[in-house]
This record gives structure tokens, C-alpha cells and sequence, in this order.
């Protein structure tokens, strides 16, 4: 395999990185990274206190050059969750911030401040020679919806190749300069928003912090790149009849970007009436990496996350494991049908950290099973419709995607937010159940009106049978509603038939 991070080898004067008023070039990243480098020796792995500063972004360079895997660590994380990390991945080292306060669950582990001057000595770095390309790069941590979270091994290899697949996809250059405010723990923020920019010898614009007046100020000073996550472009679109100025800077980049849960159709429509320009998505997990796209160069297809990427393999499989339709396209006959998706490639996960079980549990042969349904157009475009395990709703004989339903419930004007489950029927077997946030808390659209807008635009047995209303969904870090903690009617609830 090539260098990972090519680029810090070339001594540019081009900036690198900015967070904020701080900014490093090229050859001042290598300085500081290569520091960091010599400061971590040959530690088994290091834990980083991720928060969205430079000086994440530093060390985890840092550790990449060391050849050292990096164990991402949630700043937000609960006690619970930190301590299981903690103990699961055996850090040598902490690397943080000087003035940032660390819990009580690292407090056993030895730390290392990160400090990043853009004075670091530019002329004396020597980086070492690239790791072997299966050595494990980052190990980060799933969500844990499902039980403790478990550690995602991923390779230089999965990583580069990944990154290579999206700048076929995006047609992304070194000429990009990427705007995000991403947490900087994850696969979305910290692989694509910042070892991307990197790999391609681009730039990347880090907010800090969300605003819709940060992004057209980034966007208008150079950003050529949008990377985000549905709440933020659901309130960029909010924002675009007050803030002229938005609406300008979203019509000059070069490509927007959403992934990490699927942005709503009416926040497509929103943004291109207003723009011109499409927000493309992609599908992809921490086990994974990216798996498809909206290509840059394609036809974009709101509701839909693209096709597969170079050098990954996709199929749908039913209930009994058969393929649905055969070859690189879908038949006919399988379009409309909802199957789980899964994939092969160079792209997938070593394993998950001290789980051989778990690992070998998650495979097919060689195929990663995701868990993820979907349909896929005859021409090989995938529109996924929920988590297996959470949005598939089994209704009198029919499979139903909650996705599509919270989709037409997001159009209806009356409705802020929304999110649709199963619960259980004796007649059915389940039955659609939707969880309404009101535009309008003081006075809510009837459920039956809500039933009957998503039966007149999808199907009768699509239609919610109760409809229950919330002052807000639950969510994670990366704004995906938690519909396991949907449960139970303690506020309002109408019956919709």
C-alpha cells in the first residue's frame, strides 16, 4: 500500500488544517505530528480524549505515523460506557488537552498532554517509514445500542481504501477544502472529515461548533466541501428565507454532503429549490467504512444513499438468506423487495477487539452482515428503509420500512419531527406505531389526519394505527433517533384508526 497521509511528506506551505483562528500547514503538521510521534515510542495503543480541537486531529496524525492504533474516546461518554472502554481496549496512554479534565475511569491510565505550537521545529522532522498496510489504525467503538459497546479494529488498508473510493465517487482533490463541525470520534468526523482532507492533500475547515452563520463564513472563505448530518442540514434549511447570505455560500460549493441517518425528503427539496444544489448521501458503518454513494458525476436520487463504491461488493439476501435478484444489478422482479444488506470488500473491519465470537457471528463467508434493509433500483441504486432489528415492521404479511413513513410524516406541515416503530398486534402480528414531535406543541394534527396522509401517499397498510406525541425524540451524538428508548405512552396518545 502507498503512504497513508502522503501529503506530510511534500514540506507544503499549504494549510492542512484549521480549527478556528489556529491553522497548521502541511509541514507544520508534520513537525507537530512527528513530535507527537516520538512522544507516544512504541505503546500498544493510546486512547485520545476526542473533542473537535486541533489538537485531536495532532494526535491522532501522530499516532498514525507512530503506528500506533487509536482508540477514539467519546468525551460525552457515560461513566458506564467509559469505564468498559477503558478496560476493553487497555490503553497504554491518554492523550488530551492540557486544560481538559479527565474522568474518573482514566484516571489509572498514564496521560499525555498534546501540545500543538505552529513554531514546532519544521526543519528537523523525519517521518518513519509507513506501518504495514493490515496494521490496525483506529479501533472505534460501536454505539452499543445492542449491548456493551464492542471495539471496531480497522486497517491502514480499509482506511485508504475507503478514502480512495470516495475521491472516485466525489471526484476529490487536493484542491478541496472541507467545512464541518463533526465530533471527532467517530468514522464520519475523524476518517472522512479529517484523514480525508489529509489523504488527499486537501484542507480541511473545522467549525468547532454548528451554526448556520459558520457555515456560510466557511463555506464563502474558501470551503468547497460540506460534510454533515441530517439535524444540522435540517437546520440549515430552516435558516435559508432569513439568511440570504446561506443561501449563496450552499450554492457555491462544490459538493454537500449527508450521511450518519437519511436526511428527509422534504429538507432535499428544501435546500435544492432554494440552491440549486442536490445534498448527496452515502451509506456506510463503523464496521464498514463507506459502502455506497450519490456519485458526484451521477444522477442525484433524494431518499436514495447511491451505489455501491469501487472495490465493494453488495448484495440483498431474504429472511432464508437467498439473494434477491443476481449479478451487479438487481432483477426486476426484486426492486421493490426489501432485503438485508450486506458486503464484501477491502473496506470491511479486522475484527471486533477481544470478540472472536462476535466477529465470526457478523459474517456470511465472506459477506458482513449489516443488518441494514433496503431496496435497490434495477440500475443499482440503494435506498435503504430501516435497521432490521428496530425499522422493519412485519404487518399482515407485508414488510414494511419505517423509513418511507417517517418520510411522508416530515412532509406533513404540522409535523417537527418524527419516528415510526412496531408494537405488537394480535391480528397483524405488528402494527405501525408513529412518534410525533408537533410543529406546533399547543395544538398537534389529529392522528387520524396523520394515518390518512401517509395512507393516501404510500399504501392502506402503511398507515399508523397510534400515534404518539413527544416534546422531543431521543438521540445520539450523531443525531440518530435511539428508538429503543421509544416506549410506552407517558405523554399524550391518539389511536389512528
Amino acid at each position: 500500500m502507498s503512504l497513508l497521509l502522503p501529503a506530510l511528506h511534500t514540506e507544503s506551505s499549504r494549510i492542512a488544517l484549521r480549527f478556528g483562528e489556529r491553522a497548521l500547514s502541511y509541514r507544520q503538521l508534520a513537525a507537530a505530528a512527528g513530535e507527537m510521534a516520538t512522544r507516544i515510542g512504541d505503546a500498544g495503543r493510546i486512547a485520545v480524549w476526542a473533542t473537535p480541537t486541533l489538537e485531536t486531529a495532532v494526535a491522532v496524525v501522530g499516532a498514525l505515523l507512530a503506528g500506533i492504533p487509536v482508540v477514539p474516546v467519546n468525551p460525552r461518554s457515560g461513566e458506564r460506557e467509559l469505564a468498559h472502554v477503558v478496560a476493553d481496549s487497555a490503553p497504554a496512554m491518554v492523550l488530551a488537552e492540557p486544560d481538559a479534565e479527565l474522568p474518573e475511569a482514566l484516571a489509572a491510565v498514564p496521560r499525555t498532554d498534546i501540545v500543538v505550537t505552529a513554531e514546532a521545529d519544521a526543519t528537523a522532522w523525519n517521518l518513519a517509514p509507513e506501518p504495514n498496510a493490515e496494521s490496525p489504525a483506529l479501533i472505534v467503538y460501536t454505539s452499543g445500542t445492542t449491548g456493551p459497546p464492542k471495539g471496531v479494529v480497522l486497517s491502514r488498508r480499509a482506511v485508504a481504501v475507503t478514502l480512495d473510493a470516495l475521491e472516485d465517487a466525489w471526484q476529490w482533490t487536493g484542491d478541496d477544502v472541507v467545512v464541518h463541525a463533526l465530533p471527532l470520534f467517530h468514522v464520519h468526523g475523524l476518517i472522512l472529515g479529517v484523514l480525508g482532507p489529509l489523504r488527499r492533500g486537501g484542507s480541511l475547515h473545522h467549525l468547532g461548533r454548528f451554526s448556520t452563520q459558520g457555515v456560510a463564513d466557511a463555506l464563502t472563505g474558501g470551503g468547497t466541501m460540506l460534510f454533515g448530518v441530517p439535524t444540522m442540514y435540517h437546520r440549515l434549511a430552516d435558516a435559508l428565507d432569513s439568511e440570504p447570505g446561506l443561501v449563496e455560500a450552499l450554492s457555491g460549493a462544490r459538493l454537500l454532503v449527508s450521511g450518519s441517518a437519511p436526511l428527509p425528503l422534504d429538507d432535499h427539496r428544501r435546500i435544492t429549490a432554494a440552491t440549486g444544489r442536490h445534498v448527496i448521501e452515502r451509506y456506510g458503518m463503523t464496521e464498514t467504512l463507506m459502502n455506497t454513494s450519490v456519485r458526484a458525476d451521477g444522477e442525484p436520487r433524494p431518499g436514495t444513499v447511491g451505489v455501491p463504491l469501487r472495490d465493494v461488493d453488495l448484495r440483498l439476501v431474504d429472511d432464508a438468506g437467498k439473494r434477491i435478484g443476481t449479478g451487479g444489478e438487481e432483477s426486476a422482479e426484486g426492486t421493490d423487495v426489501v432485503g438485508e444488506v450486506q458486503v464484501r470488500g477491502p473496506n470491511l473491519f479486522t475484527e471486533y477487539l477481544n470478540r472472536p465470537d462476535a466477529t465470526a457471528g457478523v459474517f456470511d463467508g465472506g459477506w458482513f452482515r449489516t443488518g441494514d434493509m433496503a431496496t435497490r433500483d434495477a440500475d443499482g441504486y440503494v435506498r435503504l428503509v430501516g435497521r432490521k432489528a428496530t425499522d422493519l415492521i412485519k404487518s399482515g404479511g407485508y414488510k414494511i420500512g419505517a423509513g418511507e413513513i417517517e418520510n411522508v410524516l416530515l412532509s406533513h406541515p404540522g409535523v417537527a419531527e418524527a419516528a415510526v416503530t412496531a408494537a405488537p398486534d394480535p391480528d397483524l402480528g405488528e402494527h405501525v406505531v408513529a412518534w410525533i414531535v408537533p410543529a406546533d406543541p399547543a395544538s398537534p394534527p389529529p392522528a387520524e389526519e396523520l394515518a390518512d396522509f401517509v395512507a393516501g401517499q404510500l399504501a392502506p397498510h402503511k398507515r399508523p394505527r397510534s400515534v404518539h406525541f413527544r416534546d422531543a425524540l431521543p438521540r445520539n451524538d450523531m443525531g440518530k433517533i435511539l428508538k429503543r428508548e421509544l416506549t410506552g405512552p407517558p405523554e399524550p396518545s391518539q389511536p389512528a384508526d
